[in-house]
């Protein structure tokens, strides 16, 4: 074997911090690494040739130069990737005297933003914000809110029911948020209070109906909690989220989770005649709940009593900005989402 002088890895080691671009970089970092003639990979294929008491220190040598050059190869490359001031002066200089027009801002679709404003406003009357699952169970959605078997609202044409391995357990996509009440209570001990805001789907479409909308639910259960308690959240909720001289009115409702019920409509503030349902628009429906459901959920219905009640967040959207069409929500259109 002819003898050769061994490298000198501090020579390596000052031509790395001299180089000047990363090209220079690769042809110094295949001069040493390279697979066949690099210096570093002659120097730890020679060390077969060493004798065993000579080999141990020899490698241990080689691996920490080794490991130096390459760490100093990482920062260097570091350091040449991000340009330094004077590059940018020349390279990547700005003329601020340009007349260039502002880019334009993004922001919060009005959806969720109506939502970050509902858990505020609630939020200030003590309630808390629970999350639920989109895809329930037919004992969640019906059954344990004490909605009858033959109700119509179970039909095909209205609810969109999944197939399931388990013939035993019917999964649909919820339609109301109202399955969080039973969640909720079934955690939770009274006194308790809760909105639940979140997507939910029903087989209806048209200018005040979408497939998928968004609700949020609401529940306070205590010992002396009465229906003049309910029209007093309700009042506030309808003013703070809409307009503080908002128009709306109580009528009688029927929903098999609540007795008494109640529907809450708010009056149309722009063009009627845009207005498929006229001057009013339902936007929550509510009552006090429904011993029944109490039971359902381990809650004594002789101790405890509350109200529930759910918004639809379209609607009350549409009432706000005075928007005719509820499809203009979803249609995202940039000229529509800009006006707010």
């Amino acid at each position: 074997m002819t003898e050769q002088s061994p490298p000198s890895w501090q020579d390596f080691e000052q031509r790395i911090r001299d180089a000047k671009n990363a090209q220079d970089l690769s042809g110094i970092e295949h001069a040493l690494f390279g697979r066949k003639a690099g210096a570093m990979t002659l120097a730890l294929t020679g060390l077969r040739d060493l004798q065993p008491e000579d080999r141990k220190a020899k490698a241990q040598e080689l691996n920490t130069w080794k490991r130096s050059l390459e760490t100093l190869i990482t920062e260097r490359t570091r350091e040449l990737s991000t340009p330094s001031a004077s590059q940018l002066q020349t390279d990547d200089a700005i003329d601020v005297t340009l007349d260039v027009p502002a880019r334009e801002r993004g922001h919060l679709h009005l959806i969720p933003e109506f939502i970050a404003q509902v858990e505020e406003v609630f939020g200030r009357m003590g309630f808390d914000v629970a999350q639920g699952p989109e895809v329930e169970t037919e004992d969640y959605n019906f059954n344990l809110l004490n909605i009858p078997s033959t109700h119509p609202a179970r039909d095909l044409q209205d609810t969109f029911w999944i197939k399931s391995k388990n013939p035993e357990e019917r999964l649909l996509l919820r339609t109301q948020t109202s399955p969080m009440q039973v969640r909720y209570m079934q955690s939770h001990k009274p006194p308790l209070r809760v909105i639940a805001p979140g997507k939910t789907y029903r087989k209806d479409s048209d200018a005040t109906h979408s497939p998928m909308f968004h609700q949020f639910e609401g529940l306070m259960i205590g010992k002396d909690v009465t229906l003049a308690n309910m029209k007093a959240v309700m009042i506030t909720a309808i003013r703070e989220l809409t307009f503080s001289d908002a128009e709306f009115r109580f009528r009688t409702g029927f929903f098999p989770f609540v007795e008494p019920g109640l529907e809450v409509d708010m009056r149309w503030r722009g063009d009627e005649e845009k207005s498929r349902e006229g001057k009013w628009l339902e936007v929550v429906g509510c009552g006090m709940v429904h011993p029944n459901v109490l039971k359902n959920c381990g809650i004594d219905p002789t101790k405890w009593q509350g109200f529930a009640f759910g918004f639809g967040v379209e609607r009350m959207i549409m009432i706000k900005h005075q928007i005719p069409d509820l499809r203009a929500l979803y249609a995202g259109d940039l000229r529509f989402l800009r006006q707010f």
